[in-house]
């Protein structure tokens, strides 16, 4: 069932009127192209039907309060308080604000930014305050972006509402910036990008490093395939330290290889590496230069041969990010191992690790195969039982009511 209805009421129960309206934008699966936007590299993602609403309605003064779904507190501040809430050397750390508050909080402090009046929001007349209720049902903590799709519907709703007229690539940067500095997730944009650029039956191929965009049709539906995602219910941030470490870790391997970052390194140069640098610092690199390639490989072979082409390069980029990366957990991997040995395609776990989900290309016959084998093997090895559900390629923002 569709949040929508649960952002109006909220709406209604929190400031005592109705909305003015209502957006949402989707969470995403990313195919293929893990860690590789931060490093200005290549993905593959695609929009998924489930999605974040909010519903938002403009006030006659500065204010901006903001409810969610998520928590029971309302936070409010004025608009010209936003510049100090998000100062920049600060980039996340010791907020007086809740963290599900900022991803909000921090669109609008953005989006002030973007347009040149950051600290001013508050004084210019399509700066209006604003009330927003935020519900959603992209799973929060699974790997597919209930963040970029909580940025997404909130940008979507503010560019309208303050009749801004930005373009989609600049409300997913809006997004980025959010996340980046008012959150202080060290994320790249792949998962901005491909929520505000969602299109039904296609994935978006994005190079992250110019912004270049290509809508890939995956052909799922035609060749009687479904995206099954396994939800492990192991929840993982962003913000937390692993993710930044791993970051860290890429720009260690592009100063050592004397280059802008590791979009900049081929195959080739995987030997040069293995002498220059430390083992931990080298299998992080292999994996960045290796996914790239995967990622420009599997645009080919499903747009030349079909999507049954790319099972191995999914099973690939799972061992990677397994053995090299090491952001794979033991959930993850009985996944996607349960899933292939059952029929699947190809699997591999989606997002930024440590938790979240895998995802398992499987002939739309097989899903309740493939399902029961893999409930039945998280109860094997005394897991939490997994949440299991098919995706398909859907469209990106948009304006419910």
């Amino acid at each position: 069932m569709s949040a929508a209805p649960a952002a109006r009421e909220l709406f209604a129960s929190s400031f005592g009127r109705e909305p003015d309206g209502i957006w949402s934008a989707p969470g995403r699966v990313n195919l293929i192209g893990e860690h590789t936007d931060y490093n200005e590299g290549f993905v593959l993602p695609f929009a998924i039907p489930h999605r974040t609403y909010a519903a938002v309605a403009l006030r006659t003064d500065n204010r901006i309060r903001v409810a969610s779904s998520f928590a029971r507190l309302t936070v409010e501040c004025a608009l010209e308080d936003l510049a100090h809430l998000f100062p920049v050397e600060h980039q996340g750390a010791d907020r007086d604000v809740p963290e599900w508050s900022a991803y909000v909080l921090g669109v609008a402090w953005a989006l002030g930014a973007s347009t040149g009046s950051a600290g001013e929001a508050g004084s210019a007349t399509r700066f209006r305050g604003v009330d927003i209720a935020i519900a959603s049902d992209v799973p929060v903590g699974a790997g597919l972006s209930s963040s970029a799709a909580i940025e997404g519907a909130v940008a979507s709703a503010l560019n309208d509402l303050w009749e801004l007229g930005l373009d989609p690539v600049t409300l997913a940067q809006v997004g980025r910036r959010a996340e980046n500095e008012a959150v202080g997730a060290p994320t790249g944009i792949m998962d901005q990008m491909a929520s505000m650029l969602g299109q039904e039956d296609a994935a978006t191929f994005i190079d992250c490093r110019s912004l270049e965009t290509r809508s890939v049709p995956t052909g799922f539906r035609d060749a009687g395939l479904e995206v099954l995602v396994i939800d492990t219910q192991v929840t993982h941030a962003h913000s937390t330290g692993g993710y930044r470490e791993r970051r860290e870790s890429c720009e260690r391997g592009a100063q050592l290889l004397g280059i802008r970052s590791l979009r900049d390194a081929s195959v080739a140069d995987l030997p040069r590496a293995a002498e220059i640098m430390d083992d931990v610092t080298l299998r992080r690199v292999r994996h960045i230069v290796t996914e790239n390639q995967r990622v420009l490989d599997t645009v080919a072979a499903v747009t030349e041969q079909g999507p049954r082409a790319i099972g191995e390069l999914l099973v690939a980029s799972h061992a990677s990010m397994r053995d090299d990366f090491e952001i794979s957990t033991p959930e993850l991997d009985a996944a996607v191992e349960t899933a292939l040995a059952n029929g699947a395609i190809g699997a591999r776990m989606t997002g930024g690790g440590f938790g979240g989900s895998a995802i398992a290309l499987v002939a739309h016959a097989s899903v309740d195969a493939v399902t029961d084998a893999v409930q039945q093997a998280f109860a094997a090895a005394g897991f939490t039982a997994p949440h299991l559900f098919t995706v398909s390629p859907s469209d990106g923002p948009r304006r419910d009511v």
